[in-house]
């Protein structure tokens, strides 16, 4: 019961209203489906998170990149995690499926990007919100529009149309 109750305080639940946040997830290196399904999982299991919505599996072009065909996708959560401490949760994530980093726009094994967190605005070394990039890319507003086309508008996705994002059947 002690260790729960640590848990729940380090997830940054105590005493706080849940927040709806939206996290974009790709990979395009090694088994890039399997590693983005099972990160899926993997932020539902988060404490102080609730997974609410998966967007389908969009296979996309790299963008600013190289390398083979990303595997993405967006999920809606619902957390009492602080906005930080869900990025560092999903760093960890990334962590695990052995993301590296060395140089801008990489092919990676995982990546994981918090778009939105509630209305939050942060601009930090650390984090960004609204993600800076989110309005210019298809295999971001596509599956969002999936699961709330209410954030994403007939005119954001025109603007990205030139962008395949084709859906994994």
């Amino acid at each position: 019961m002690a260790i729960a109750a640590i848990e729940r305080a380090r997830a940054g639940a105590a005493g706080r209203d849940p927040v709806t946040a939206y996290v974009a997830l790709g990979a395009n290196l090694g088994d890039a489906l399997a590693t983005v399904r099972r990160s899926m999982a993997d932020i539902g299991a988060l404490a102080g998170v609730q997974l609410l919505r998966s967007s389908s599996l969009y296979r996309t072009a790299p963008v600013d990149s190289s390398g083979p065909a990303y595997i993405n996708a967006v999920v809606m959560l619902s957390t009492c995690r602080t906005a930080p401490d869900l990025m560092a949760a999903l760093q960890q994530i990334e962590q695990a499926a052995l993301r590296e980093r060395p140089y801008r726009n990489a092919p990676r094994t995982l990546d994981l990007d918090l778009l939105l967190y509630g209305g939050a605005r942060i601009d930090s070394a650390a984090l960004q919100l609204p993600h800076p990039r989110m309005w210019q890319r298809a295999f971001v507003l596509v599956p969002l529009a999936q699961i709330a086309p209410e954030l994403v508008s007939d005119g954001q996705l025109q603007q990205v149309a030139d962008q395949a994002c084709e859906p994994i059947r």
